[in-house]
Parts: C-alpha cells; sequence; structure tokens
C-alpha cells in the first residue's frame, strides 16, 4: 500500500494539471458512472491529502473520496497533441478518468472511490490519526496519537502503523525512524517516553516531505543532505533506494555492526538492528 507522501504527491499532480478547469470526468469501466456524472463539467478546485486518504474537491460541495488500497494506481500525465481533443484510448480497466485535452489521470484498481459530502469528508479524516505531512492543529495533533500510544500495550511498530494513530506513515519508514532513534520495534507502546514519541514525530515531519518533493524514501542522513545541496542547486538527482535495516535482513547494520533482524508482525515484515535497538 503507498504510503502517504505518495497521496500527497499525487494530489499536488492533480492539482497542478486540473485546479480551477472543469474537466471531462468519466468511469470507462462503469462502475463509477454515476458519481462521474455528479462531478463531469464542474470546476475542480483542489487535491488534497490526509494519511493514505486522497480527496479532490469539486465544485457545488462535492468531493471525491479515493482509497488506493493494495492495488490502486492513479497516474497523471500530459496529453500528446494527436490526443488532445479525443483523449487517449483507455488501457485496462479505468474505474475513473478526469481529462481536460492537456492532462488525463486514469484511476485503476482502488478500494474506495466515492462522492461525499463535507460531513462525510470530516468523518473520515476524524478517523485518522495525525500526519506528519499537515501543518499541527487542533485537528492534527501529535499528542493524540501519543495519548493512544501511551495506553496501548501493542508494540511500537504496530502503533506506527495503525491509520488511527498516526496517518500515513507505512513499513518503510517505521523501521526506519524506529532505526534512527535506536527504538528497539517490540518495545510497548505505553512503555515510549514523551521525548521518544516527539523525536519520532520530528523526524517523521522532516524526512516524509522530500519523499513527497522526490517520489524517494530518504531515511539515510548522507543521502539527505546530497539530495538537499542538489535541489540547492537546482538539480533534481536520482535518489538511490538504499536503507538502514529495511530488507536487509542478516546484513551488518550501518551503525554498530550488528545483523539486522527480520520478523512478521501483524502480518508485516519487520526489520531492526539486533545490536543498537535492544532498548525495549
Amino acid at each position: 500500500m503507498p504510503e502517504g507522501h505518495t497521496l500527497h504527491r499525487l494530489a499536488g499532480a492533480l492539482d497542478t494539471a486540473f485546479a480551477g478547469t472543469t474537466p471531462h470526468v468519466s468511469s470507462p469501466q462503469g462502475r463509477f458512472a454515476d458519481g462521474a456524472a455528479l462531478l463531469d463539467g464542474t470546476t475542480l478546485e483542489r487535491a488534497w491529502a490526509h494519511g493514505k486518504l486522497l480527496f479532490v474537491d469539486f465544485a457545488e460541495g462535492r468531493t471525491l473520496y479515493v482509497h488506493l488500497g493494495l492495488i490502486g494506481k492513479w497516474f497523471v500525465l500530459p496529453v500528446e497533441p494527436d490526443h488532445a481533443e479525443t483523449g487517449p484510448p483507455v488501457t485496462g480497466v479505468v474505474r475513473l478518468r478526469v481529462e481536460d485535452g492537456s492532462h488525463v489521470a486514469d484511476l485503476r484498481g482502488p478500494m474506495a472511490c466515492q462522492v461525499v459530502d463535507q460531513e462525510e469528508v470530516l468523518r473520515l479524516v476524524d478517523r485518522q490519526g495525525p500526519d506528519p505531512l499537515q501543518p499541527v492543529s487542533e485537528l492534527n495533533d501529535p499528542d493524540a496519537a501519543y495519548g493512544r500510544i501511551s495506553r496501548s500495550g501493542k508494540s511500537i511498530s504496530e502503533l506506527l502503523m495503525d491509520q488511527t494513530v498516526l496517518a500515513g506513515v507505512g513499513n518503510i519508514y517505521r523501521c526506519e525512524v524506529l532505526w534512527r532513534h535506536r527504538l528497539h520495534p517490540l518495545k510497548p507502546g505505553r512503555s515510549l517516553k514523551r521525548a521518544s514519541w516527539q523525536l519520532i514525530w520530528d523526524d517523521l515531519v522532516t524526512l516524509m516531505p522530500w519523499g513527497v518533493r522526490t517520489g524517494r524514501i530518504i531515511t539515510l542522513d548522507d543521502v539527505l543532505a546530497d539530495t538537499a545541496a542538489a535541489w540547492e542547486r537546482g538539480e533534481r538527482p536520482e535518489v538511490p533506494r538504499e536503507f538502514a535495516v529495511y530488507q536487509r535482513t542478516g546484513m551488518p547494520c550501518l551503525r554498530c555492526g550488528a545483523t539486522v533482524r527480520h520478523k512478521k508482525v501483524a502480518g508485516r515484515n519487520l526489520f531492526w538492528c539486533g545490536g543498537c535497538q535492544r532498548r525495549t
């Protein structure tokens, strides 16, 4: 399932392509025909995300709610000049198409695709934990996440993946951020100190926007420094897919040299260092 930075990045692409326009909205597959008819020809005001939930606000108080789930894909592409009038041909099973002559966005295989009102938008967001990619506010409060963590006997690795506790964090970020702060992933949430939670939150607030900018998860300080320096120079280099512990079972820890361990927790693969992450 895409992590939260992917949804924020997609929202930005939709905004750039369609915000302020009145695109043609259709359902080539037919399963979203009624919803598409409600949105077709109305002004697309903005796209935004909270955690792994994507929202596209249209005029007349209608919002398109999309959850990609495990297999959903939504690509926003420029339209080739030859297809400017007719639109590019539909390939595959397309639940939803948004197009305006210059861009086309085809949605395939989402877990959820619905037209909802503002009351339902608030309900959906309220069920989620705070999102590190959103500004801290009364409705996006990291203290609320810590309140849930500090009352739970579940492991911190499970809680970081619980979208009702913390929105947008997936498996890679949770493994890497726990390594960065030398925290054992099986440490019970109720034993996590407030200062340790603040370090986790602040780190995610720093790291995840780089995922939005580059489309790659960056968790190593040297890669982050090189990428930031390149962006300062106006360059957009290819970011290497390198991690400290994620998918490095049996390999030496980059910090202490101990063996990286692996275990399935709540059905997901968990990776951590058996040396410098011993604190429970």
